[in-house]
């Protein structure tokens, strides 16, 4: 892996330091989690602090340790300042998908780092495509298998409300980075193309989906 990265050093700190936080001090938790019913009401700063919370340790930990192994990938391919603008915008993103398909229940509530986490893992599936990722942890995928086969059943997660899980922040984050790196490094299209209508497939897919209202 290298070394750890200033930058992914303070995002993980910024994340450990704040979700602490919030285990500890639930009137903190409440305040700053993504909330329809708060949002709606003007607290628009939760689609960014929600990011930085977690609901437990597990949580954070699988947050935390997912962007450990692919942040230098970006990082080398985009640098510190490209790496930072994939994940704080993928956070955002994410949420903003959130926002839209939940903005008529008023009770929906979500926290994590899994949106800007998945903008990372997307930006390093474009740049490093021949990447091996650990399906369970066990199983060698090639990255881009693993990029397309998750968005897809993110899509299946997002249609069937599976699980307690934002599927739908993790769609975002993923477009996110899809969508920057391929600002930021357009050398992708050239070096990956393939890759990168592949990649597109998914989105596509959600974008027919929610436009004939099956979502």
């Amino acid at each position: 892996m290298g070394e750890i990265n200033l930058i992914t050093i303070i995002i993980i700190a910024a994340n450990i330091l704040i979700s602490f936080k919030g285990f500890n001090d639930d009137s903190f938790f409440q305040k700053f989690k993504f909330n329809i019913a708060d949002l709606k009401r003007g607290a628009k700063f939760q689609i960014f602090t929600s990011g930085f919370l977690h609901v437990d340790t597990t949580h954070l930990f699988v947050n935390m340790l997912t962007l450990y192994f692919f942040a230098n990938v970006v990082i080398f391919g985009i640098g510190s300042v490209g790496f930072l603008i994939v994940y704080l915008v993928s956070l955002i993103l994410g949420n903003l998908l959130s926002y839209f398909f939940h903005k008529d229940e008023p009770h929906y509530t979500a926290v994590g780092a899994s949106g800007a986490v998945m903008g990372v893992l997307y930006s390093a599936i474009l740049l490093r495509p021949d990447m091996m990722l650990g399906l369970f942890f066990i199983i060698p995928v090639p990255a881009y298998i693993f990029g397309i086969g998750y968005l897809l059943y993110t899509i299946y997660g997002m249609k069937k409300r599976l699980g307690n899980i934002g599927h739908d922040a993790h769609f975002g984050g993923a477009v996110g980075g899809y969508v920057l790196t391929l600002a930021l490094a357009p050398w992708v299209f050239e070096n990956h193309l393939l890759m990168v209508i592949l990649l597109a497939v998914p989105i596509v897919i959600l974008f027919v989906l929610q436009k004939m209202g099956k979502l």
